[in-house]
């Protein structure tokens, strides 16, 4: 039998060459039963078009599915809140439940629920379909609306093309997007904020939390209403013009998605739906996921994988979203959930503790999105190192565009808290961003929301701390405030400079955001106060975090710059760990990197191609909060003394402490 491409690209996986392939024909099982002889993946994953509360012509339709119901009733405030015949569904085969009702039996903006009966019991839901979930503001109770505005939003830019080469995200929240105490909105964030996404020169946001969620302070990943965007931040309007607009400015916009578990909840989410625990979700010791006090998916299920890839479809199709990324993966793929799990060899990855039934959705759900969209992004967040996860499906893979390169933030992490500046390993850097399988493209970044949360701290915290509230004007400098700002930039530079797939930053990490990050709770007060970026920060030229913000914006447009950067090979060209010294070339431009915090070095040799060089950007600019050490209108010339057998010549270059620069070969 003829090997599976994933496996002929890694030798040390021909061992699971059976494995791989056993998944791999499962998929195909999977997928011809769902689909038969005559339809596509896109053909079954139209759900959304049938079940839930949709607009005839001629009236109003409502489908559910609920197999185990004996009644079920739709009440609202169209018949307060009663159980009337008239409004009573219709069981049909399959365990759907239909009704068919008048033009005047309900209006827009009416609140609405289901009231389902079982044997034994009853309860109200909301229905699971339901495209518009709003919350009471007085009573806090979560109802569906009936959304059928007399304009709805028609799309501008119907022939909008990702930017992938390569993919620079900006990972942002809707609700703390504002500078002021409060949830903001998709309208304040397309006018206020995403002009500052395209002028920084980022090409894709990630938006969190979109998916209609009880709890805002679980940052959208306790899901409730899977197909309904939340409304705490405004209409689907507003989202579908947000969408729009980013396109407009040749912005790709993805979504968090959350299929990895679902909320507990019984009346708002999908909990206890027609009475029984399982009817989505796993039964027994499998149901309740063990460390995130919420429910766990039942892959196997046909329903559920209706349910799930008609989820994906409806995101690309109804709002244009441009693809996704897949919170929880590591989650899904191991019956662990990856917990206490180590991953320190190929066998953990074929050790039967993998759930087979979650890889297969994985498969589809990735098969589909593209086959809806050719050109959407799909991300996994996942930390096990899986092989294959980004491969393409046909080769035998996940099929992922991407994969988080989650390594790295805990990398930094650890060298900032465990590590002394004199103790950094300039070769262990460079290794640690660049590990990754070569056939598998990777999101680099250095710090997300994760590392900005309480109970965590971003990089900027980690090296200034308490002193950032007191020393961040120019020229009230501290020792701890320079080292803070020069690291910050090099670490940055170093991250996003060595990626193979893209680069991902998390909105006001860039210029260092003061604050972490803690939502509305009972324990604060029920504040806001650091559910918010404090943008006036950035634009106040007095201060640091414009210099920060300033060289962000400058690292990114030299990144942009140069056609497909991500797909240069990069080459090392000089590691001394004893110096501190990391150089390495990408394409025309050579990376200059001194760790070192006290040693500045004059007339240093890096051998390089023979010619001329110019900088292109150095961290040390007064503009990026430097001291202007660097003459960056020096004109850099190889030598050809002392002779060097690689026919490489010396760059001879001033390299002040904790500085990194770029320059190109002209």
């Amino acid at each position: 039998m003829n090997q599976l491409p994933l496996v002929n690209s890694d030798p040390y996986l021909v061992p699971f060459a059976d494995a791989i392939q056993g998944r791999f024909d499962y998929f195909n099982l999977v997928e011809k039963r769902l689909t038969g002889e005559n339809q596509t993946l896109s053909d079954f994953a139209t759900g959304y078009l049938y079940f839930g509360l949709h607009r005839l012509t001629d009236g109003w339709m409502f489908r559910e599915w609920a197999p185990n119901a004996t009644a079920i009733f739709l009440i609202g405030d169209f018949n307060n809140w009663q159980r009337q015949s008239d409004y009573q569904l219709k069981k049909m085969p399959n365990g759907v439940w239909e009704l068919k009702m008048h033009d005047y039996a309900m209006t827009h903006s009416q609140l609405y629920k289901l009231l389902i009966e079982w044997d034994g019991g009853s309860g109200e839901r909301i229905p699971a379909w339901s495209r518009r979930v709003v919350q009471d503001d007085e009573t806090k109770i979560f109802s569906a609306q009936v959304w059928n505005p007399i304009q709805t939003y028609k799309f501008k830019n119907t022939k909008f093309k990702p930017q992938t080469d390569p993919l620079l995200i900006y990972e942002c929240h809707i609700g703390m997007s504002s500078k002021e105490e409060k949830v903001s909105t998709y309208e304040e964030f397309r006018t206020t904020i995403l002009p500052r996404i395209a002028h920084a020169g980022y090409n894709c946001i990630q938006i969190m939390a979109i998916q209609e969620h009880p709890y805002y302070g679980s940052f959208g990943y306790h899901v409730s209403s899977f197909f309904a965007a939340s409304s705490r931040f405004g209409t689907p309007e507003e989202l579908k013009h947000l969408i729009d607009d980013a396109h407009g400015r040749g912005i790709a916009v993805i979504m968090d998605i959350v299929h990895s578990h679902a909320v507990r909840n019984e009346v708002e989410g999908l909990g206890h739906f027609d009475g029984t625990p399982y009817q989505y979700f796993h039964g027994g010791t499998r149901r309740e996921h063990p460390a995130w006090d919420s429910l766990c998916f039942d892959y196997a299920k046909p329903s559920v994988l209706h349910f799930l890839l008609s989820n994906c479809k409806f995101w690309l199709e109804e709002y244009k979203f441009d693809g996704f990324r897949f919170d929880g993966v590591t989650s899904m793929l191991y019956r662990s959930h990856g917990l206490g799990e180590d991953f320190n060899g190929y066998e953990s990855y074929y050790n039967l503790n993998q759930d087979g039934d979650a890889i297969c959705y994985l498969t589809l759900a990735n098969k589909l999105i593209h086959e809806v969209n050719p050109y959407a992004i799909s991300v996994a967040e996942e930390v096990s190192g899986m092989p294959g996860l980004a491969t393409k499906v046909e080769n035998g893979g996940i099929g992922f565009d991407y994969r988080m390169a989650m390594g790295i933030p805990d990398f930094w992490i650890k060298y900032i808290k465990e590590v002394k500046d004199e103790n950094w390993k300039v070769g262990h850097i460079y290794w640690e961003l660049t590990n990754r399988r070569s056939d598998e493209k990777t999101i680099s970044y250095a710090e997300s929301h994760d590392q900005a949360l309480v109970g965590d701290k971003t990089i900027i915290f980690r090296l200034i701390d308490a002193e950032m509230y007191w020393h961040m004007q120019r020229g009230d400098n501290t020792l701890i405030v320079d080292r803070g700002i020069a690291l910050h930039k090099i670490i940055r530079l170093v991250t996003a400079t060595t990626i193979n797939g893209g680069y991902l930053n998390f909105m006001g990490n860039e210029f260092g955001h003061p604050e972490w990050i803690d939502f509305p709770r009972e324990g604060n007060g029920w504040s806001h106060k650091y559910a918010r970026r404090q943008w006036e920060l950035v634009d106040n030229e007095k201060f640091l975090y414009h210099a920060l913000g300033e060289f962000d914006r400058a690292m990114i447009e030299l990144i942009n710059s140069v056609p497909s950067f991500n797909k240069l090979q990069v080459n090392k060209l000089w590691d001394k760990e004893d110096d501190k010294i990391l150089v390495y070339q990408r394409g025309k431009f050579v990376f200059v990197y001194n760790f070192n915090g006290e040693k500045s070095f004059t007339d240093y040799g890096i051998l390089a191609d023979k010619g001329k060089y110019k900088m292109v950007l150095n961290s040390d600019n007064k503009l990026f909060g430097g001291f202007d050490l660097i003459d960056e209108k020096i004109e850099h010339v190889t030598q050809s003394e002392p002779k060097d057998v690689s026919g490489k010549e010396w760059l001879k270059l001033y390299i002040p402490a904790r500085t990194a620069f770029v320059l190109k070969k002209q």
